[in-house]
Formats: structure tokens, C-alpha cells, sequence
């Protein structure tokens, strides 16, 4: 190749990611006008039932926010996809219904009050087991490995991810399905178009969002908060002002894992049953969610959680033109790796050149 040449393509080259970066732009326009434009067509055929699944939406999307601020956590921290994470969510469920079902007996009968105290008993139960695996999880397979390459840690997640469903489903909890009789109050608050909205949905609601705005003053308020927001940016300077890096991602992973505990008791005491798998299935869904939002940020997990609640919803129970159910898991991964494409920062997060 001549200079002459090469000197030709230095404009090309370096008008390629303008190029590339309009090109994005106009894909992600398209995209979105054509979905505001299906849904906005859905609203006027029935606006009813629009209202009615976006209502569902919103209170899937906050159980999965709960999961998903799990997985923004961890990787905004020591930057690992815990896989794991998922199946300690599925551990939460188990333990509401061997809590909440097994052991105190609750189906719905019980007063008020006995209901109110079963359910937080079982709350705290369900938390400090999924934190206290959690922080397990970390010592004993992600410790060791924290300087080793991140296909290792990686590998090791996905180990631990099959031995905890492995053992809930051969010798606890077996391969089928298992539940709880209606614990939350299923009074009717309104109707729309003939579906209910019951008191249980708003209560997911309005028990998701003081935790997650609890946990974002924790977070950015506090001294423990603080640390692990040194940590995250440089481990080496925070071991040097004096920060206990180890007992900081321990922290981490425990304050992680009681998200996922309360995730898994709301998501029981909601749709009343859970099974193995559980875990695979919905983690990928929050784990998208995380990527969506922003993965390290933590209103961007919630963000992500809330759009990825109402796609689902949106899919499963719209009428016009909507794909169905079966196709629910297959619209969530294409999301996610358009995602990973086209903005791999996510909504809310920052390019890897402005975090620098």
C-alpha cells in the first residue's frame, strides 16, 4: 500500500465512528417510535386492558429491580456477573414457603395482624439466610480468584449457579412445582375492564420502593456506603487509606443477597408459587435489566428492572399484534443483546472513556 493510498483512508477511518455512532442513533429512533407506536395503538383498542397490563408490569418490574440492584451491586464493585445471584433469589423463595407455608401456617385465614407478622418474620428469615449465602458464596468461590482472570470467576459462578439449584431441587425442595395459599390480602381495589387490581399488587409496589430508595441513601450516606463506593473505583487506593477491602465486598455480597431474599419473599407471597429454575430464568431477566439501566448503577438497575416488567407485560397481555407468552424469553435476550451492541453502558450508565 502507497502513501498516496493510506493518506486516502485516514478521512474514511476517522469518520467511522461518527458514522457508526448516526447510524445507532437513527436504529434506536426507529425502534422506539415503532414500539410507542404499537403501544399507543394497543391504548386506543382497549384502553382498559392497556392500563390493566401496564398495572402488572410495574409490580413484576419491581421484584425484578429487587434481583437486579443483586447483580449491579456486585459488578459495580469487583466487575463480576455473579450468575449465582439468580439462584439466591430462588433460595428466598424456598425459604417463604418453608417459613411462611410449612412452619407458621399461613393461607389467608389468619387475621390481619398475625398475617402481618408471619409475613415480616419471614421477611427477616428469608433476607439474613440469602445474605449469609450470599457472603458464603463470595468467600469461598470468588475470594481466591479475585486476581485471577475473569473467565475464572466467571466459570465459578456459573458452577455455584448449578449446585444451588442442584440441591434445592434433589434434596429439599424436589423438581416440581411448590407454593403457598394466598398470604397478602387479595381485596379488589379497582377494576379494569373486567381484570382486578388487588390490594396485594399495590403492596409489592409500596414495599419495593422504600427498600430501593433506602438502599441508594445507604449507599451514597453512609460511612460503609462510602467505602464500597471506594472500592469500586480504586482497590488498591482504598486498601491504602485504610479500608477493609475484603469485609467491604463481603458486605456487598450480603447486602445483595437480602435483596434477593425479599425479592424471592414478594415474588412467593405475589404469584403464590416457585420451583428450582426459578432462579435461571428470572436472574437472566433482572440481569438484563441491570445491562438495560446501566450495570453499576443503581437507578439505572431500577429503570432497567421497571422497562424490562412492562415489555414482558406488555407482551404477554396485550391483543393487537402482540407475539405471546412463548416468545416472552426470546424478546428479553434480543433486548439485551442489542443492549450489549449498540449501547453496552446501558440507559443511564457512562462510557467506559468517561468514567477514566
Amino acid at each position: 500500500m502507497t502513501a498516496d493510498s493510506r493518506a486516502e483512508q485516514k478521512p474514511v477511518l476517522a469518520a467511522l465512528p461518527r458514522i457508526t455512532g448516526q447510524l445507532n442513533r437513527i436504529f434506536t429512533i426507529l425502534l422506539l417510535g415503532g414500539l410507542a407506536i404499537w403501544l399507543l395503538i394497543n391504548f386506543i383498542k382497549a384502553p382498559d386492558q392497556f392500563l390493566s397490563v401496564t398495572l402488572v408490569g410495574i409490580t413484576q418490574g419491581a421484584i425484578y429491580a429487587l434481583v437486579a440492584l443483586g447483580y449491579t451491586l456486585v459488578y459495580g464493585i469487583i466487575e463480576l456477573i455473579n450468575f449465582a445471584h439468580g439462584d439466591v433469589f430462588m433460595w428466598g423463595t424456598m425459604i417463604t414457603v418453608t417459613v411462611a407455608g410449612t412452619r407458621l401456617g399461613l393461607d389467608g385465614s389468619q387475621s390481619g395482624l398475625v398475617t402481618a407478622g408471619g409475613l415480616l418474620l419471614t421477611l427477616f428469615v428469608a433476607m439474613v439466610f440469602c445474605g449469609a449465602l450470599n457472603t458464603g458464596i463470595e468467600f469461598v468461590a470468588y475470594r481466591r480468584l479475585r486476581n485471577a482472570p475473569r473467565l475464572a470467576p466467571l466459570i465459578s459462578a456459573i458452577g455455584v449457579s448449578f449446585i444451588l439449584s442442584g440441591v434445592a431441587s434433589a434434596q429439599f425442595y424436589g423438581f416440581n412445582y411448590t407454593g403457598v395459599d394466598d398470604i397478602m390480602p387479595t381485596h379488589v381495589l379497582f377494576d379494569l375492564g373486567g381484570v382486578p387490581y388487588r390490594l396485594k399488587s399495590l403492596l409489592v409496589v409500596l414495599i419495593t420502593i422504600p427498600v430501593l430508595l433506602s438502599l441508594v441513601w445507604w449507599v451514597r450516606n453512609t460511612r460503609q456506603g462510602k467505602a464500597m463506593r471506594a472500592v469500586a473505583q480504586d482497590t488498591e487506593a482504598s486498601r491504602m487509606m485504610g479500608i477493609d477491602v475484603n469485609r467491604t465486598i463481603s458486605v456487598t455480597f450480603a447486602v445483595a443477597g437480602a435483596l434477593a431474599g425479599a425479592a424471592g419473599v414478594l415474588y412467593v407471597t405475589y404469584y403464590t408459587q416457585t420451583r428450582f429454575d426459578l432462579g435461571f430464568q428470572l436472574g437472566l431477566f433482572a440481569f438484563t435489566a441491570a445491562v438495560l439501566g446501566g450495570i453499576g448503577n443503581l437507578t439505572g438497575a431500577a429503570l432497567g428492572a421497571l422497562c424490562i416488567g412492562l415489555i414482558t407485560a406488555y407482551n404477554d397481555g396485550l391483543s393487537w399484534h402482540a407475539p405471546g407468552s412463548d416468545w416472552t424469553q426470546s424478546i428479553v435476550f434480543t433486548i439485551l443483546i442489542l443492549i450489549l451492541v449498540f449501547r453496552p453502558e446501558g440507559l443511564l450508565g457512562e462510557p467506559e472513556a468517561d468514567r477514566a
